[in-house]
């Protein structure tokens, strides 16, 4: 609520990455709470068990580290340029809602599935919603590959991109499915060959 209301520079912020196995969404969003009584601090990225990150005002992610090596994890701040996934964010999501407005959507020929919902979308106006959502909202990335490799249906991955942070992020959280970067124009190409 108060978070939403003042207006912060985009900038004016922090994030961190708690890991160790014990750190999960519970030990997040309870070190988040102790960071919240200094200012703005959520959860921003349920990445996998062992692995999540917190964003929100310097100061709150400070003392959200603190409470998160109290609980138990280890807490690496991240050198980023602004605190994404939170509400400090809200400005860049309304110049996303106002870039996005006159957008031409159309529906896809396969489900997006949201980061913020972790569910499946089709209808376009729906997506259009969800993209400005996910500036402020927390990146449910493991209930989403949970979804893709259950209900979903997946059994391959690809991560298009420089690195394989996401692929190996994917195995943790479905090790039955395989998960391939994708780097160079040889691992396209092999991958191409593979379908």
């Amino acid at each position: 609520g108060q978070a939403m209301q003042r207006a912060v520079p985009v900038g004016a912020g922090a994030m961190a990455s708690l890991i160790g196995p014990k750190t999960d969404v519970a030990l997040a969003e309870e070190a988040a709470k102790a960071g919240s009584e200094l200012g703005v601090c959520v959860v921003a990225n349920d990445n996998n068990h062992g692995n999540v990150v917190i964003s929100g005002d310097k100061i709150a992610v400070d003392r959200a580290i603190e409470k998160a090596k109290e609980l138990g994890a280890r807490a690496i701040p991240l050198n980023v340029s602004a605190p994404f996934h939170c509400p400090l964010m809200q400005p860049a999501a309304d110049a996303m809602a106002a870039a996005l407005a006159s957008a031409g959507l159309i529906q896809p020929k396969a489900p997006v599935v949201a980061n913020v919902t972790a569910r499946p979308v089709h209808d376009p106006e729906t997506i259009r919603r969800l993209l400005v959502e996910q500036v402020t909202g927390r990146v449910r990335w493991r209930e989403s590959v949970e979804w893709l490799a259950g209900e979903g249906g997946v059994t391959r991955f690809a991560e298009a991109g420089a690195g394989k942070v996401l692929s190996g992020m994917a195995k943790r959280i479905a090790p039955d499915a395989e998960a391939t970067p994708l780097n160079t124009p040889a691992d396209l190409e092999a991958f191409a060959k593979s379908l």
